[in-house]
């Protein structure tokens, strides 16, 4: 089994490179690929990142020095990428991870076209910081 589709090259060789966070994929077909930590982040297939129908997405910003901790495998088609900001729910199936590689880089110029129109940055540092709700008060009708 491919992938969740039959006719997806699988990896042959997944590696992790920390020091410049780069996955390097090699596939059964003799394609070989880099991605970058930041770039697998802000494409993770997570219905969290991507929700669950078109224009349901939520831009990923301050990425650039994410890491990923571990990789699990999930059965003979996916890995799961365990990242460094927690984030740990996207599955990459082989049929994702294929296609990430072979368009990466009009995704990634999308994205970084997106963030800037949406004035998003790739920093941790220059992103706001998340909204939180204050408890109600003490007497305060829900």
């Amino acid at each position: 089994m491919a992938g969740l589709n039959p006719d997806s090259p699988i990896p042959t060789e997944i590696k992790l490179h920390q020091k410049s966070r780069i996955l390097e994929l090699a596939f059964e077909n003799g394609e070989r690929f880099e991605l970058t930590y930041e770039f697998l982040r802000v494409f993770t297939p997570s219905a969290e990142a991507r929700g669950h129908g078109p224009g349901q997405e939520k831009l990923q910003i301050g990425k650039r020095d994410v890491d990923i901790v571990s990789i699990e495998p999930v059965g003979n088609y996916a890995i799961k990428p365990v990242f460094s900001d927690g984030h740990d729910s996207g599955l990459y199936s082989w049929d994702v991870l294929h296609n990430l590689c072979v368009h990466r880089d009009e995704l990634w110029q999308a994205y970084l076209d997106k963030l800037a129109a949406e004035g998003g940055s790739r920093d941790l540092a220059d992103c706001p910081a998340p909204a939180v709700k204050p408890p109600p008060s003490c007497g305060s009708k829900h």
